[in-house]
């Protein structure tokens, strides 16, 4: 049994001007250059909007911030069923129910919160919902904020107009 023999393929020795990558650098700048000259000529195709100024125009199915919504004596719509935590595929939303003084409702929630960051905002919270307490028809984005903390909005946070 004999070993072959097997072929490596390696570069070519660069030289010296060609290590320094100077003409590659040089293309690259011309490539840079000539996007930029590009848009100063024609900037009507330009997608950037000057934001506070400017807002950009939501499209009508855009899921916004959600938000919880109230009986006619101020108190959350919300009967703690946990069908929106159980539909959720994220599994953002934590539900601690509670009884409540009214005998036309069965349970209330004591604590509803909404992980803002594990959020896909995908609606099925509210797809979920048989008593269409909770809704993203905001409009608004999540703020960003500097902490998680922030980011868990909490059942004041979603009573909020």
């Amino acid at each position: 049994m004999t070993i072959g023999i097997k072929k490596v393929a390696r570069p070519r020795e660069m030289s010296f001007p060609e290590s320094l990558y100077l003409l590659e650098i040089l293309k690259g700048l011309g490539v840079t250059m000539g996007h930029m000259l590009s848009n100063i000529v024609h900037q009507e195709g330009i997608k950037t909007i000057e934001y506070p100024e400017v807002r950009r125009e939501m499209p009508p199915r855009f899921r916004g911030r959600h938000r919880l919504m109230k009986r006619q004596d101020g108190t959350p719509r919300c009967v703690a069923c946990f069908c929106c935590a159980t539909a959720c595929p994220a599994k953002c939303i934590t539900i601690v129910a509670g009884e409540t003084p009214d005998p036309a409702v069965e349970k209330y929630p004591v604590r509803f919160d909404i992980d803002m960051l594990r959020c896909v905002f995908c609606g099925m919270c509210v797809e979920a919902c048989p008593c269409d307490a909770i809704r993203m028809d905001t409009g608004w984005f999540t703020p960003p904020d500097d902490t998680r903390e922030k980011l868990i909005f909490t059942i004041d946070t979603l009573l909020e107009k």
